[in-house]
């Protein structure tokens, strides 16, 4: 089970969705695990982002109690209503530092700039990684954030690709993988993204691939970078079930708008069986001329998001908990 640490004084009423108040008793037996929760996505998927990686990391510890504190990099842009969310429950990355977890986890970031070095925040995201390697037993760094280790750890550059990758794909487990031990097949995950590193990049730089798929190539990887276990993600095992269809509800919004002018992609198998054909007939109707917002508004995406299946989502904890086993107790 999760147990979330907030800043001394924050408003016990304040609530955050998941976790118990700071200053509780941890039940007898103690923690098993630390962890720090780095959460870096933009506004929009900011609460998401935080609810679906702490309801990932409660359902792969069990019974078991883990630790986790929340933190963010200062230089990703905020509104008004992110920043008193992270000044009620978020603490500071010198606490971070000061008191350093078992586990590191790092989520991605929406990429604003062709090259990840150029991204506002990047000389506080290698920071925060380097000193991670050399301090924390494990890190699982996710999209733009795993990108971001392989640029600074191992001097490989991200591809972008012609159009963005995103929908649900089958994947290929390399089974003597001790992260994908037990996990039955088959085994599917989300990807959302507009960049990649090629596999075979990769595994020249010393990483063992634990699941790739044949359509979009590598999504789980690990490799030891000094002190600390490093697993890079492409896939997103966090996401929800209805995550892919509100990336692309966003997306076209802003398509029908004006807002952007990038056609909206539409995900691979992010709604059920009775959701396809509706939501097939509006991506062709906006994206075929009708660029009509009135469209996007009528169509009923939080009933379609209800109904989405999770095909995922027992192996994500799988995944996890795999992740999770390996670290050495502090006793040890």
């Amino acid at each position: 089970m999760v147990r979330l640490v907030r800043p001394a004084g924050a408003d016990r009423g304040a609530g955050l969705g998941a976790g118990e108040e700071a200053g509780e008793e941890v039940e007898e037996g103690g923690e098993r695990w630390t962890c720090a929760l780095v959460n870096n996505m933009p506004d929009t998927a900011f609460v998401d982002t935080e609810e679906q990686f702490l309801g990932l990391l409660d359902g792969a510890s069990g019974h078991q109690t883990i630790t986790v504190r929340l933190h963010t990099l200062e230089k990703v842009p905020r509104g008004e209503k992110a920043a008193a969310r992270i000044a009620a429950g978020y603490l500071s990355l010198a606490q971070l530092r000061g008191d350093p977890p078992d586990a590191l986890v790092v989520t991605g970031s929406n990429p604003l700039e062709t090259r990840i070095e150029d991204e506002p925040y990047w000389a506080d995201l290698v920071d925060l990684l380097s000193w991670g390697r050399d301090h924390v037993s494990t890190m699982l760094l996710s999209c733009l954030s795993a990108h971001a280790a392989l640029v600074a750890f191992d001097g490989l550059e991200r591809r972008r690709l012609k159009a963005k990758c995103t929908g649900v794909f089958g994947q290929v487990a390399e089974t003597a993988h001790p992260l994908v031990a037990g996990l039955v097949p088959p085994i599917v995950l989300p990807h959302s993204r507009l960049n990649t590193v090629e596999a075979d990049d990769l595994r020249g730089a010393g990483y063992d691939v634990a699941l790739h798929s044949d359509a979009v190539g590598w999504s789980v990887a690990t490799k030891m970078v000094d002190r600390a276990r490093v697993v890079v993600m492409q896939g997103h095992p966090e996401y929800g079930r209805a995550s892919l269809l509100r990336e692309y509800q966003r997306d076209a919004r802003r398509y029908v708008r004006h807002e952007r002018d990038e056609v909206p992609r539409l995900p691979i198998d992010c709604v059920g069986p009775e959701d396809q054909a509706g939501l097939a007939d509006l991506h062709q109707r906006v994206t075929g001329g009708e660029r009509d917002p009135a469209l996007v508004e009528a169509f009923g995406f939080d009933q379609a998001g209800a109904r989405a299946p999770w095909p995922w989502r027992t192996m994500a904890v799988g995944l996890y908990k795999n992740w999770l086993a390996g670290i050495p107790k502090r006793s040890d």
